[in-house]
């Protein structure tokens, strides 16, 4: 099925949530799992408005917790698809904290999460509509995607080094 491109900014998707004690470790603050957990959930959402599809997560890159979420503060979690492929996307997801005032915020995380569109009553994998992207942010994610979906490939075994290309070269370009 060949679908329409979209916008990115048709499937961007902001997602807020304010830490609770419940959400929290022994030293107050947010627990990692709950973070990755409210991630996964904006990101799905995401990437379910871009195919119109359900989507299952099939890989998380990268996560790194590098600012820690007090108990009390905001968090605002901002997805947007960065490119399709066959029948995956790929969603760009960051994590802005702030206190319940909108005062000290601060960018605490980011990941890529990759989706697969299912058929609804097969729940086998299917098309995806392409990404239009827009803005020069937008095309630089767009490009780099390739070059992320070629190193997980290839972690994955299942990609050989000399099927990607475009990595290789980036790799050497990055060396020199």
């Amino acid at each position: 099925m060949n679908r329409r491109a979209k916008k990115v900014s048709e499937s961007k998707t902001i997602m807020s949530e304010m830490i609770m004690p419940n959400d929290t470790n022994p030293i107050n603050n947010l627990m990692g799992g709950n973070l990755m957990r409210w991630m996964d959930i904006a990101a799905g959402i995401c990437a379910g408005k871009h195919c119109e599809k359900y989507v299952v997560t099939v890989t998380v890159d990268s996560v790194s917790f590098q600012k820690p979420i007090p108990l009390g503060d905001v968090i605002t979690i901002e997805c947007s698809v960065t490119r399709a492929f066959s029948t995956s996307v790929e969603v760009y997801v960051e994590v802005f904290s702030s206190d319940i005032k909108g005062g000290n915020s601060r960018r605490c995380n980011d990941a890529y999460f990759t989706f697969v569109a299912v058929e609804d009553d097969t729940k086998k994998p299917c098309d995806v509509p392409e990404v239009l992207p827009l803005t020069a942010e937008e095309h630089k994610r767009f490009n780099e995607a390739l070059l992320r979906r070629q190193l997980r490939l290839l972690q994955a075994g299942r990609l050989k080094p000399e099927e990607a290309p475009e990595l290789r070269e980036w790799f050497f370009k990055q060396n020199n």
